[in-house]
């Protein structure tokens, strides 16, 4: 055992004797390899950032959740010209949550010209009056108090939730839940704050306020002639994913229905489907992956290529001290054991060094917040091992080739080499 561990110290220390003789050549072999690895994670890397920061934004708004919003109506099919608007109304919404292929909906009347008051301060926002079921398709995460119930809906009462940035308005430092807020003069009692929604600076969906719907609708309903039991837009899940296009098909018949109007005419209709909006950009991600993808695995092959280049010309320059070395009894395993070990610390090294640099440089892109709505990139641990493997794999063969040939030669024919 004790043999064994001389004969690894002996290897190692002429390794790095080499190396540190031949200090240009190997810097230039590791900056090769470092340079192909940190390339390739940084690439992969900011791919995954923007799939990540876009599933994030969805995920702010809910899961499998989709909109039908008012729209414009041909009175002849296919002529926008002649189109006329129509407003969504609570028999709408009625009708769609009672639809087979809808899981669950929940109107929505909102305003964005209510004033609301504290004892300690006052702020504008977005009042939203929706049924109590809408935390279970929005995301809506109450940080104190409650949210609403079905008893403030079926008895009308004053009550309200606040948006995470709102509350900070209304009641900066100070406990909301139990506290009056005024709306445009009309007494409310706080029930619950809800936790920050979103990524850094996003805010919008933060200086929202919720009330029941009745209420809404008797205090702030929408402006304008016509509007009774209107509302703004509903909310609603199809009841499985996969079925969302059948439901947004049901909820089109259903409001062509009401509206009078042909529900095959598509420019009638305005939604969005966020199930949709996340499989489109998933494929745009997934291209756009394969291509940075591509890019890297070209940065990689290239330093691959470079590496492999660098250990041929080493080893075949060193023929002559491979035949030294046998002459003084060294065996072709020995041999062959300081090559592989050379270029397996060689290569790992600098693949290490590649990611580390490329670690670095993705902490330092994530301090910059808020960058297009994208997370930052994020270090992805299977490219690690594939860039760093594949190019161990490289240097290592490219050195064990032309060692073994010349090990397999007789000392004398291998010192006879120039």
């Amino acid at each position: 055992m004790s043999q064994l561990m001389l004969m690894l110290l002996d290897i190692f220390a002429q390794i790095f004797r080499t190396l540190w003789a031949h200090k240009l050549r190997s810097c230039l072999t590791m900056f090769g390899i470092a340079w192909g690895v940190g390339s390739l994670l940084l690439l992969v890397g900011l791919g995954e950032g923007f799939r990540s920061g876009n599933r994030r934004q969805l995920a702010e708004f809910g899961k499998d959740i989709m909109f039908i919003f008012p729209g414009r109506a041909p009175a002849m099919a296919g002529s926008m010209n002649s189109a006329r608007s129509y407003l969504l109304t609570y028999r709408d919404y009625l009708d769609i949550i009672q639809a087979v292929h809808i899981r669950n909906a929940s109107p929505i009347i909102t305003r964005d010209d209510v004033r609301a008051v504290s004892e300690y301060a006052n702020a504008n926002g977005e009042i939203l009056g929706t049924e109590p079921q809408l935390n279970e398709i929005s995301y809506l995460p109450v940080k104190q108090g409650r949210w609403l119930n079905q008893l403030d809906e079926s008895q009308k009462r004053n009550v309200i939730v606040l948006g995470d940035q709102l509350n900070k308005n209304l009641f900066p430092g100070r406990p909301a839940v139990g506290s009056t807020v005024l709306l445009n003069g009309i007494r409310f009692e706080v029930v619950g704050v809800l936790e920050h929604i979103g990524h850094g600076n996003d805010t919008w969906l933060n200086v929202r306020s919720y009330i029941p719907f009745q209420v809404m609708a008797t205090y702030f309903p929408i402006k304008g002639e016509n509007h009774e039991n209107s509302i703004s837009y509903v909310n609603y899940q199809p009841r499985v994913t996969e079925e969302h296009l059948v439901a947004e098909e049901d909820v089109h018949k259903i409001v062509a229905r009401n509206h009078a109007f042909d529900w095959r005419d598509q420019n009638a209709f305005d939604g969005w489907d966020t199930i949709q909006e996340s499989k489109m950009i998933g494929t745009i991600f997934d291209a756009m992956n394969m291509f940075l993808g591509t890019v890297g695995m070209v940065t990689l092959a290239l330093g691959a290529i470079g590496v492999i280049n660098i250990m041929l010309v080493t080893v075949s320059e060193r023929t002559r001290e491979i035949g030294l070395r046998k002459a003084l009894g060294a065996t072709k395993h020995s041999i062959l054991l300081q090559f592989f070990l050379e270029g397996l610390i060689l290569t790992l090294g600098s693949g290490l060094i590649g990611m580390g640099l490329a670690g670095i440089l993705m902490a330092m892109l994530g301090r910059i917040e808020g960058v297009g709505g994208f997370d930052p990139p994020k270090l992805v641990p299977m490219s690690a091992m594939l860039a760093i493997g594949s190019l161990a794999l490289a240097g290592v063969v490219a050195g064990l080739y032309p060692a073994r040939k010349a090990a397999m030669l007789q000392p004398v024919e291998a010192l006879r080499q120039e």
